[in-house]
């Protein structure tokens, strides 16, 4: 109940304007007002009142939101209904325990070794785990689990860490710029590309780049499923490992990521543990989305593009938007030789991942996806861009759903390919 105090003062802000229902994607998708912020933000008022049970329908309401920040965006006064959501969800673990599914991913984020003896292991089954299922396969029925028994199409894990293949630092020249690199778990484990991308560009304008060992997942996962004890355990150890190189800046090449490191640290662990809230503050105030940071650091390209330019569309992922950052990446696109920035319809508008809400509402989910396939393919782009894994791996999916080859790739790789 703690957490819903802390946030009484910003459900009173919301007015029931009902502004929100024109930009939800899980309210657009479904037409349920349960859905909407407003109408979340009247349950967990009714909970924090002790007028509503605690029930599975109450967690149900509060589980279907993408914590896209849609909503607060384009809300009149700004209500921060992400925060609210999680801190209803915290207060439903407390009364009721965390769900299987947060529970899971709480216990993997706890143990960084198991977490990376897991996809080692993963990866030497991944010709047979992520080979598609057919549909009269008895394995469809044998398994019920959230990625077998579905057209799903997940990404293969790489076959070496990124973390287990770099130094903990690059040197780089004098005078230059210094900068702590939070790579984050989908970088990695699955594109780790992304990554090198990130350090070649870094390295050309003679940065020097720390790369701490000692950093984890960024709590994210955690924290929206309503763990916040896992998810403070996390940032502990993210911000003292990120707070041991005196740097200029800190980087991040995932949305999400930069968004707990930006925004959640801060403004919601931070404020149920003050002991956090310093340190929480001076790493958010440094960092930076990549496209951000090459921008600041005026990245100017070294090849000529000779030869047919590569036509890509870009997807804005909501943990960028949210943060203003729509301008940068498509300006290093456009200056990108070689490359030709197609602008797609709703260029802004949320792919449906939503971190769990994938796998705890995959149809809705998909549903908010085809309307982004589609205007992905109607631009007849050679490559769908963003800067954000979760979401390129959610493109990845509807694309192939719809039988499309189109390629989908983080900006770094195409500002490092030019």
């Amino acid at each position: 109940m703690d957490s819903l105090r802390r946030l009484e003062k910003e459900m009173k802000k919301c007015v029931r304007c009902g502004a929100c229902r024109a930009y939800c994607p899980a309210f657009l998708e479904t037409g349920r007002e349960p859905a909407v912020a407003r109408g979340k933000i009247a349950v967990a008022q009714h909970l924090l009142h002790q007028d509503l049970p605690w029930d599975g329908l109450t967690r149900e309401i509060m589980a279907n939101c993408l914590l896209c920040g849609n909503c607060t965006m384009n809300c009149p006064n700004e209500v921060a209904t992400d925060e609210i959501v999680i801190g209803a969800r915290e207060a439903l673990a407390e009364k009721r325990g965390l769900p299987f599914l947060a529970r899971a991913v709480s216990t993997v984020l706890r143990f960084p070794r198991g977490m990376r003896l897991g996809a080692a292991i993963a990866y030497l089954l991944s010709p047979l785990v992520f080979r598609k299922i057919p549909a009269t396969s008895g394995l469809r029925l044998r398994f019920p689990v959230p990625f077998l028994g579905n057209n799903r199409h997940i990404p293969p894990l790489a076959s070496k860490p990124f973390l287990s293949s770099c130094p903990e630092v690059l040197p780089g020249k004098p005078g230059a710029p210094s900068v702590v690199f939070f790579v984050g778990c989908m970088n990695n484990f699955v594109y780790p590309q992304i990554g090198e991308a990130l350090l070649a560009l870094l390295q050309g304008m003679g940065c020097t780049i720390f790369i701490p060992k000692g950093q984890q997942c960024c709590g994210l996962p955690a924290l929206s499923g309503g763990d916040l004890e896992t998810s403070r355990r996390l940032a502990e150890k993210n911000l003292a490992a990120l707070g041991s190189f005196s740097a200029d800046f800190v980087v991040s090449a995932c949305a999400s990521c930069g968004g707990a490191l930006h925004k959640f640290y801060p403004a919601v662990l931070g404020k149920a543990f003050p002991e956090l809230q310093g340190q929480a503050e001076h790493i958010a105030g440094k960092t930076l989305d990549a496209s951000t940071l090459l921008t600041r650091l005026g990245w100017q390209p070294r090849g000529s593009g000779s030869g047919e330019p590569l036509a890509v569309t870009y997807h804005d992922p909501c943990h960028l938007r949210a943060r203003g950052v729509t301008k940068d990446p498509r300006d290093l696109l456009k200056h990108a030789p070689g490359v030709k920035l197609v602008e797609m319809e709703g260029a802004d508008r949320c792919c449906g991942l939503g971190g769990t809400f994938n796998v705890h509402h995959y149809e809705t989910s998909m549903g908010i996806n085809r309307g982004k396939t589609a205007a992905i393919l109607r631009t007849g782009a050679q490559a769908v861009v963003s800067g954000c894994p979760g979401c390129m791996m959610q493109l990845s999916d509807g694309l192939k759903q719809q039988g499309s080859a189109m390629r989908v790739m983080h900006t770094l790789e195409v500002l490092a390919n030019e």
